[in-house]
């Protein structure tokens, strides 16, 4: 690994604030966020939704920010199912350290969803406490 590579893999994503400063392959926008794919997808079109303004939580974000960011969920969806058809989508937000968030700049992810890509889908989103997804068993 060459030396730049070690110290990007090494840098604060918070300190400048990675989504203020950075902004890679930016897909659509509008006065309040932009949309980009995400570096590290959990699947093909993995999109983060992401306010131009910097707060930690979704629950600061005013109404007109989450009108913005639910316009661009709904386009990049658009997009997607043009581009790779996907099955189904899972969207979601880490707010805060016990919940998983690692840059503190609310980003709203939009998860493309294959057939086949988990065993058994069933409780989706309710797979981030271990074993307590499949609530029917």
């Amino acid at each position: 690994m060459s030396s730049e590579a070690k110290a990007e893999q090494k840098r604060d994503p918070n300190n400048p604030c990675l989504f203020c400063t950075d902004p890679r392959g930016v897909s659509l926008q509008n006065e309040l966020a932009y949309s980009a794919r995400d570096t590290y997808a959990v699947s093909p079109g993995h999109t983060l939704v992401i306010p131009r303004r910097h707060v930690a939580s979704f629950f600061e974000l005013t109404p007109e920010e989450i009108e913005a960011c639910m316009a661009l969920i709904t386009e990049e969806r658009r997009l997607l199912d043009e581009e790779l058809n996907p099955d189904g989508y899972n969207i979601g937000v880490n707010i805060g350290q016990a919940a998983g968030q690692s840059i503190f700049h609310v980003h709203i992810h939009l998860i493309p969803r294959y057939k086949g890509d988990v065993e058994n889908p069933q409780g989706g989103v309710r797979h981030v406490i271990p074993k307590k997804g499949h609530y029917t068993r």
